[in-house]
């Protein structure tokens, strides 16, 4: 039995499998996820688990080289936003538009489907 860390099979696995710029995606749970990327859903009800949740457990046994959200969230959710930016200060937040979030999508090593409904709340966590 392992004895800490990130307990769910599937993402402890998807830690480990990753390389250096691999990237992960951890949505809301409305985000349409491409049929070709892999589907983790830790989701369990309305908000559990969040976004920040889930960045927070990865953060334990992952280097993040940046996180990339969307314009919309800076319109949209500036209070996330800002969740992320004061509990990373170290963390470089880059931009990109919702569509364009879509289509990196598309590349990343997986997707983490949350429980989270907070508008535009979706991150991409590059690796460091």
């Amino acid at each position: 039995m392992k004895k800490g860390g990130i307990l769910h099979p599937d993402l402890s696995s998807l830690v480990a499998r990753l390389g250096h710029t691999d990237f992960i995606v951890l949505a809301d749970r409305g985000y349409p996820i491409p049929k070709d990327v892999e589907r983790i859903n830790v989701g369990l009800t309305d908000n559990l688990p969040t976004i920040p949740q889930v960045m927070s457990v990865l953060l334990t046994e992952m280097i993040i080289d940046r996180i990339i959200v969307t314009h919309e969230m800076e319109d949209i959710s500036p209070i996330r936003l800002n969740e992320f930016k004061e509990a990373y200060p170290d963390i470089l937040v880059e931009f990109v538009s919702h569509l364009e979030m879509k289509e990196l999508t598309k590349e990343a090593k997986a997707v983490v489907k949350t429980g989270d409904t907070v508008p535009y709340a979706n991150v991409i966590i590059v690796s460091g």
